[in-house]
C-alpha cells in the first residue's frame, strides 16, 4: 500500500488531524509507523498510539510524545502564519517524488534499538500561495556553501533566473549563502521558490534571512516536514536534505567545502536515482573542493549554464502537450520516456516496479517519468495502478530551449 489511505476522496478534518499527529509523535516516522497507517487509516492509527495499542517498538518509539500532541492544535498554530498541512490524498501531496524514500538507504538505522526508518513524511506543513499540485511539476535544487565566494554568488543569480524564465521552480534550504542566493534570484527574477526549512514554518530560520523567507512565504512557500512550534537541530538539517532532494527533479551544488552539507542534498539525490550536477570553480578555492569531488568522483554532470540545468532537470522523459490535436506522435522522445510509455497499458493498470523491470530502468527513474508523463496527461494513475490516458497520451513533443 503506498499510505494514501481513501484516495480520490477528500481529506476530511479528522483525517487531517491525525496526519498532523502522526507526523509529529515521533522525531522521524518509521517503518512500523507507516506499516500502522496503512493497515488501519491515519484516524485509528492514532487512537491506537494514544491508548497503547499497538506493538512494543511502535509504543518505544512514541513514548515521549504520545500524550502530548495534538493535531488539531497544530493545524490551528499553522493557521496563525497562514500555513496548512499537506497530506497523503491531498490534490497537491508529492507521491511519487516521496515515495523513494521508503527505500532503505545503506544501513540507515535509527540510534535507538536499531528500527529501520521508512523516511516519507506523513504530512508536509505549507505556508504561502503557491500550489503543491504545479509548483513541484517542474523542478531543481541549487545548494551549496553557506559562506560563497563572489563567483559563487554570482553563478547562482545566472542560474537560478535562467532557470526560473523556464518555468522551474527553485528549491533550496533557506540558509545562508547559496541557498539565500537562490532564493533570492528567483524572487527577484518573478518565479516560483521553495524553501524548505529544518524547523516548523512558524520559526522562520535562520534569523538573520527572516524578511527573505517571509518574501519567499508571500510569493512560493516556506515548507517543512516538522511540525510548527519545533525549533532546528543538527539533525533535522539533514533530514531537510533529504526532502529538498525528493521533491526536486534534479540537484545542483554551486559552491561545497568537502564536508559541506550541501553534500549531503546529493547523496540523497543519488540515493533515489535523481540526477546530480556541480558547477566547477578555481582549483584554489576550499569552495569548489565538494563539487570537483562531485564530477570526479560521483559522475556528477558539469553546470555551466542555466541549459544546463533544464537539460539536466528535464532528461527523465520531461515532455510538453504538443499544440496539434489531430495525430498522435511520439517524434522527439528520448528513449527511457518511450520504453517506459510502451511498458504502460490502455487499460487497466500496472505498478512502478512493474513499469520499471519491463522497461529495464531503475524504479526511482521510473517513478520521476510517470510523473512528468501524468502532469502532461499522457500517462493516468488510477485505482489499479498506471496506464496510458485514454486516446495513447502521445500528443507530445520536446520542448525548444
Amino acid at each position: 500500500m503506498t499510505g494514501e489511505f481513501d484516495a480520490g476522496t477528500p481529506v476530511s478534518d479528522d483525517v487531517r488531524a491525525a496526519y498532523a499527529y502522526l507526523g509529529a509523535v515521533t522525531e522521524r516516522p518509521t517503518a512500523q509507523l507507516w506499516d500502522l497507517v496503512d493497515l488501519v487509516g491515519p484516524v485509528e492509527a492514532e487512537q491506537r498510539i494514544r491508548v497503547r495499542a499497538v506493538g512494543e517498538a511502535l509504543t518505544d518509539q512514541t513514548e515521549g510524545r504520545f500524550a502530548l500532541v495534538d493535531g488539531t492544535e497544530l493545524i490551528g498554530r499553522a493557521h496563525d502564519v497562514g500555513a496548512r498541512i499537506v497530506v497523503p490524498g491531498d490534490p497537491g501531496w508529492p507521491d511519487w517524488q516521496l515515495a523513494p524514500l521508503d527505500r532503505p538507504r545503506g544501513r540507515r538505522r535509527e540510534s535507538s534499538g536499531g528500527v529501520p526508518t521508512a523516511l516519507r513524511p506523513l504530512g508536509l506543513w505549507w505556508r504561502g500561495p503557491a500550489d503543491p499540485d504545479l509548483a513541484l511539476r517542474r523542478t531543481v535544487a541549487v545548494v551549496g556553501t553557506r559562506a560563497p565566494t563572489s563567483y559563487g554568488r554570482a553563478v547562482t543569480a545566472d542560474l537560478c533566473a535562467g532557470v526560473a524564465a523556464e518555468d522551474f521552480t527553485v528549491i533550496s534550504g533557506g540558509a545562508f549563502g547559496i541557498d539565500a542566493m537562490a532564493h533570492r534570484a528567483v524572487v527577484g527574477a518573478g518565479g516560483a521558490t521553495i524553501a524548505v526549512l529544518a524547523g516548523g514554518v512558524d520559526r522562520l530560520y535562520p534569523r538573520g534571512n527572516e524578511a527573505l523567507l517571509q518574501e519567499v512565504a508571500r510569493t512560493g512557500a516556506v515548507i517543512s516536514a516538522q511540525p510548527p512550534g519545533t525549533g532546528v537541530t543538527r539533525y533535522r538539517f539533514l533530514d531537510r536534505n533529504r526532502i529538498i532532494a525528493a521533491l526536486s527533479s534534479a540537484t545542483v551544488v554551486v559552491e561545497a567545502a568537502a564536508r559541506s552539507g550541501a553534500l549531503s542534498t546529493a547523496a540523497w539525490a543519488e540515493a533515489l536515482g535523481r540526477p546530480v550536477g556541480a558547477v566547477p570553480g578555481p582549483v584554489t578555492s576550499v569552495a569548489s573542493v565538494g563539487t570537483h569531488l562531485l564530477i570526479r568522483d560521483k559522475g556528477a554532470i558539469l553546470i555551466s549554464r542555466a541549459a544546463d540545468v533544464v537539460e539536466l532537470a528535464g532528461d527523465l522523459g520531461e515532455v510538453s502537450p504538443s499544440p496539434r490535436g489531430d495525430a498522435s506522435t511520439w517524434d522527439g522522445l528520448d528513449d527511457v520516456t518511450r520504453r517506459i510509455l510502451e511498458a504502460l497499458p490502455l487499460s487497466g493498470g500496472v505498478a512502478p516496479a512493474e513499469v520499471a523491470a519491463s522497461a529495464g530502468v531503475s524504479p526511482g527513474t521510473a517513478r520521476a517519468v510517470l510523473g512528468r508523463l501524468m502532469a502532461t496527461g499522457a500517462a493516468v494513475r488510477g485505482h489499479e495502478g498506471w496506464h496510458r490516458s485514454g486516446d495513447g497520451g502521445i500528443q507530445m513533443s520536446l520542448p525548444v530551449d
